[in-house]
Parts: structure tokens; C-alpha cells; sequence
């Protein structure tokens, strides 16, 4: 049987070091990076900063991106791109077996896997094959580590000597954890919903096992184990870094320093010495003139970070300034060019409707590039709203000695829109607008409150604004640009003087470059009018609009008046999973009427 493929892009964003997958007679766990097998060495991807990005997350002082292995024509049949590890050890019978209980149940054979015929069957007692399944229960940690339940010391409450045989008996039809039973055949039994009482440390405590790292790969760990059901979505959360390849506004301290460089300006090692530098060298004092000594530091470090900024900076906070320095056109018009973008001129996109935008920008051609760093599991650490990764975050390790995180870049286009900070300060000055913030934190309060370990922070009312308009943009120009809404993502940039929404859309060929998104650009007017007839009234009203963020009766404390009627869509093209999400912040709905940023 040839070997499973899976897309590169996949080995990042959902099969990484650590996951499971199904296969169709298996289910593995993905090895890490130490088994990953470049045949004739992985593509180098080079995106500099987000190379830095990952130094600082890892805590390195040189990690590559490299693109995950492919097939190509020379692969043979025992190569092995990705080793993969049989994960979990434990099957179940998929015939349902006699038995003579007391009580009605469908009863099924647990065995491990040592007790399996080569066909992956197991024989019963009367020598007859039985096919097998692997169980779909298995313990974890918070830290990722993972492994086999000891069925044996669960249905005992505890080590037990007992050699008998294990079963599991479903006694109703729901499938529900309550309903499900581990049977030794010594009658001793107990229910998997109770593997699932933290508290009780039901499933003892974690022994630090990363099967996918190998064999010897154990680390100190003592946390509660938890009941992991394999399939669920909360068992693999991959944690990944993402920049859109722009050019660096030109800084003229930079260009100052690129030309003194060479001519002594090297050899400053601290601020203080630059005072030295300007007194015994004339010609660069004054070409160094024009900059205070803070500002030359600063570009020296960057000349020494092989040409980056501060670290202080964010990823979104250089896109943002890059975006809005674009005065005509910035970048490379270039068929195979990682970025070029156009301003438009404001007459053709000016209206009432548009007073607050204060730029447009048509991004022809971008290029993403997405790092993998790491994964967790039960809880998402994903980037914030900055784009930035938490670094005290203990995330699983990728392998043992990472020097490289495998990554992947697509190419595509996109639109900008700028907004004028102070129509959003003095819309943030209303008091409605104040009152609806105040109940949107204590709704992101009360999710904290259930997620005692979440480090997630209230994002503020102007970024629920944004993100919302975004949404509804997305729904309105996904119906003439050609794209498919799914396929066109949001990058949010939000920060106390600088608020911006790219949409765009990438993909690793031609198909995120045909022009469509650019076009919606031109017509940004007709697109925000239609967006906004659009989400005044919902489906679900008026439900939807009289949604209390507080409410624990529903449990969706991260969006106001949001769902899947006006502005929920697809998770692969919103940044924050569909969080964060309010209508009433940008058109007047049945329930607020006068905190909408586009009133009536």
C-alpha cells in the first residue's frame, strides 16, 4: 500500500509534530522535526523578520524556516518523508461480542496492540479474527504531553494485579461519556465519564511522555492528567507566526549609518559612545546631524539585527507604517515580486460613507509567510491582536534541538483601508460607546473567569469596531470578487493611533493573484454601502441584537450582538476564530440604537 500524503501547508496549520491522524488502518502521531526526512534538503524560506520573530519566541540564536519535505520523482517507496508513530497502543473490537450481563449493553473486546495478529485483527477465544479499532479515549496534559490510558489501574481505582481480560460496554445509544463503561472481567467496572473529574485524579498524574519526540524523550511533569478524546478539536492547537513580506519604509537615519558604516561608525558599541563618534569624526557629525543620538542607536541595532528594527516593534505596527507610507506606489511590479501596492487617489473612493477612511491601498501582489513554533493542547494560545506570540506561554516542544520550524509561503492581493484616528476618538468619546465597552469587558471578564488560564487580554471597543466591519466586508465583496469568502482573510491593525483592515487572499499558485480583491478596491463605496443595508437587520433578530454579553445561559461572552445570521464566517479567514465580534458597534441595531460608528 503506498504511503498517505497529506499538503505541505497541512504539516503546518493542522498535522504538526505532536498531532494525531486518522489513516485508513492507523491512527499516529506525527513525529517531530527529528524525523522529518529532507531527502536532498528543504526549500530555505527567507523572510527576515519573521525569522527574528521566532528567535525571540524560542529563545534562539539561529532558527531557519525551512518548507516541510515533498515527494518528488526519485522517492521510493521505503523512504520516509514524515515518520509517523502508532498512537494510541489500545484498540477495541468492532463486533459487538456475547456477554452475560445482568444488565442490556453492547459489549466490545479491549486489547493492546501486543495481542494483534500482523492483518491488524485480534483472534477471541473461539480462534475467530476480529477486526479492531483504536480507542478514541487517551490522557493528556495542558503541556502537551500525551499517552495511553492504563485501562487496567482505571477500572481497579489503582494498581491491581488482576490479569483478566478488559472490556467496554456502551449502555446507551447516545454515545455519551456517562453511558460508557470499562469492564475488567473480574467484574470490577467504572464509568469513562469519571476519567474526565479532573479533581479526582482519576487518570494519575502526567509522567511527562512526548511520544512524538521519541523514545527518550520523557520530561519532569507532575500536572493532573485529563481524559482526551482523540478527535476532538481541542487536541492539537497549533501555535503559528505570520507576516505579509512588505518593504520597510525608508528611514534616512538608516541610510545615515549604511554610509558611515564602514567608516568608523561600526566600532560604536553604546549610545553614549556615538558623543565620541561626532567629535572625532567631522564629516560624519554632520552627516549624522540632523538625528538625535537616540535615533542613530536605534539604526545601528537594526544594521547589527542584519537590517531589522527594534523587537520592541510589532509584526502588525511595521505592516501598518509600511501600508501607510505608500504616498503613490511602493514596491516591485514584477511577475514573481513579494510586494506592490498602489494608493488610490481619494476622489475615487470619497463619499459621506467613507468620511472616516483616510487611505486606500491596492495591494497587487503579497507574499505570506507562516512559521510553525510550537503547539498546545485543551486551551488555544494563538497570537493577539498584535500578532504576537505570548513568550511565557510553555507551548510543546517541536523536537529536541530546533534549529529550524517548518513554514510556507503563499502569494496574493489584497486592500487596505486607513482609518482617521480621530473620527474613531471621538466616537470612542460617546457615552453609549462607553457603556457598550463596559459590557463587552464584563462579558470577556466572565470568559476569563472560566478560563482561569487563558492569557488573553480585552482587546478594546475600536478593535470589536474593526473586526466587525471586516467581517461584513468580507460578505459583501466575496459576492463579485471572484474569491469564495472563505478563501479571503484579515489582518486587523489596531493600535491608540493607527487603525487599519487589510483583506486579502494567498495561495501557494496563481489563483490568489487574478485581480478580483484589487478590484473591490475602486469600488470600496458601492461595496461599504451594500455591506451596511446588509448587516442592519439580521436573520436571528431579534435575538441576535438583544444577545447580553454576561449571559451564562448561552455562553458566548466574546460577542455582542453576533451569529451566523449577519456575522460569523469561516474560521480559516477570521484571525481570532470568530471572537471579538459586535454589530452594534458599526450600524444601529433593534436592541442599541446609539453606539453604531455608521449611524442611521
Amino acid at each position: 500500500m503506498s504511503k498517505p500524503e497529506i499538503r505541505q501547508s497541512q504539516l503546518i496549520t493542522t498535522f504538526g509534530p505532536g498531532s494525531m491522524l486518522d489513516l485508513p488502518q492507523y491512527s499516529v502521531l506525527v513525529g517531530g522535526l527529528d524525523f522529518w526526512n529532507f531527502r536532498q534538503g528543504g526549500d530555505i524560506i527567507t523572510e527576515t523578520r519573521l525569522a527574528s520573530k521566532v528567535r525571540n519566541v524560542l529563545q534562539k540564536e539561529q532558527v531557519e524556516l525551512r518548507a516541510p519535505p515533498q515527494k518528488n520523482e526519485t522517492f521510493e517507496e521505503r523512504e520516509r518523508l514524515v515518520t509517523v508513530f502508532q498512537f494510541p497502543e489500545y484498540f477495541v473490537t468492532q463486533d459487538t461480542l456475547p456477554n452475560n450481563l445482568p444488565y442490556h449493553a453492547r459489549s466490545r473486546r479491549l486489547v493492546h496492540r501486543h495481542a494483534l495478529a500482523k492483518g491488524r485483527t485480534w483472534k477471541d477465544e473461539d480462534r475467530q479474527n476480529r477486526t479492531v479499532v483504536p480507542i478514541r479515549f487517551v490522557r493528556a496534559c495542558p503541556k502537551g504531553h500525551i499517552g495511553d490510558i492504563n485501562w487496567k489501574e482505571f477500572v481497579h481505582h489503582g494498581p491491581s494485579t488482576c490479569s483478566r481480560e478488559l472490556w467496554i460496554d456502551e449502555v446507551g445509544t447516545s454515545g455519551d461519556l456517562s453511558d460508557v463503561w470499562i469492564r475488567c472481567g473480574c467484574n470490577a467496572r467504572r464509568r469513562v465519564s469519571e476519567a474526565s473529574q479532573i479533581e479526582t485524579l482519576a487518570l494519575g498524574r502526567c509522567d511527562g511522555n512526548r511520544p512524538w519526540l521519541g523514545v527518550y524523550s520523557r520530561e519532569d511533569c507532575n500536572q493532573p492528567n485529563r481524559l482526551l478524546i482523540r478527535t476532538a478539536s481541542n487536541s492539537y492547537f497549533p501555535q503559528i507566526l505570520s507576516v505579509i513580506s512588505i518593504p520597510e519604509p525608508v528611514d534616512e537615519a538608516v541610510l545615515a549609518v549604511d554610509e558611515l558604516w564602514e567608516k568608523g561608525l561600526s566600532n560604536v558599541q553604546s549610545q553614549e559612545a556615538l558623543a565620541f563618534f561626532r567629535q572625532f569624526n567631522a564629516s560624519g557629525a554632520q552627516r549624522l546631524s540632523s538625528f538625535d543620538d537616540a535615533r542613530v542607536w536605534e539604526a545601528i541595532q537594526s544594521k547589527r539585527n542584519n537590517g531589522l528594527t527594534s523587537t520592541n516593534i510589532t509584526i502588525k505596527e511595521l505592516e501598518m507604517q509600511t501600508l501607510n507610507s505608500v504616498s503613490d506606489e511602493l514596491g516591485t511590479d514584477t511577475p514573481h515580486g513579494d510586494f506592490f501596492a498602489r494608493s488610490l487617489p481619494e476622489k475615487e473612493w470619497k463619499s459621506d460613507l467613507t468620511r472616516a477612511v483616510s487611505r486606500v491601498v491596492l495591494v497587487h501582489r503579497l507574499r505570506e509567510v507562516s512559521a510553525l513554533v510550537g503547539f498546545t493542547r485543551f486551551e488555544a494560545m494563538s497570537p493577539d491582536v498584535n500578532g504576537e506570540l505570548d513568550l511565557d506561554v510553555q507551548r510543546a516542544a517541536l523536537g529536541l534541538n530546533v534549529d529550524w520550524v517548518p513554514a510556507y509561503e503563499n502569494r496574493g492581493e489584497g486592500v487596505f483601508l486607513s482609518f482617521n484616528p480621530d473620527a474613531i476618538h471621538r466616537w470612542l468619546a460617546n457615552e453609549a460607546v462607553i457603556r457598550r465597552g463596559r459590557a463587552l469587558q464584563e462579558g470577556f471578564q466572565h470568559w476569563l473567569n472560566e478560563h482561569p488560564n487563558s492569557r488573553r487580554t480585552f482587546p478594546g471597543v475600536p478593535y470589536y469596531l474593526l473586526h466587525s466591519l471586516s467581517h461584513i466586508l468580507i460578505s459583501a465583496v466575496s459576492l463579485e470578487c471572484g474569491y469564495p469568502a472563505s478563501s479571503i482573510k484579515e489582518r486587523i491593525y489596531c493600535s491608540p493611533n493607527a487603525y487599519g483592515i487589510l483583506l486579502y487572499t494567498s495561495s501557494p499558485d496563481a489563483e490568489g493573484t487574478l485581480g478580483g480583491l484589487v478590484e473591490t478596491g475602486r469600488a470600496l463605496r458601492e461595496h461599504l454601502r451594500n455591506a451596511l443595508d446588509y448587516i442592519k437587520l439580521c436573520s436571528n433578530d431579534p435575538v441576535c441584537s438583544q444577545h447580553e454579553m454576561e449571559s451564562a445561559h448561552d455562553t458566548r461572552y466574546l460577542v455582542g450582538a453576533a451569529c451566523h445570521g449577519c456575522l460569523l464566517i469561516s474560521e480559516t479567514s477570521c484571525e481570532q476564530h470568530n471572537n471579538f465580534l459586535d454589530r452594534a458597534l458599526v450600524v444601529p441595531t433593534l436592541e442599541t440604537t446609539d453606539a453604531a460608528f455608521f449611524g442611521a
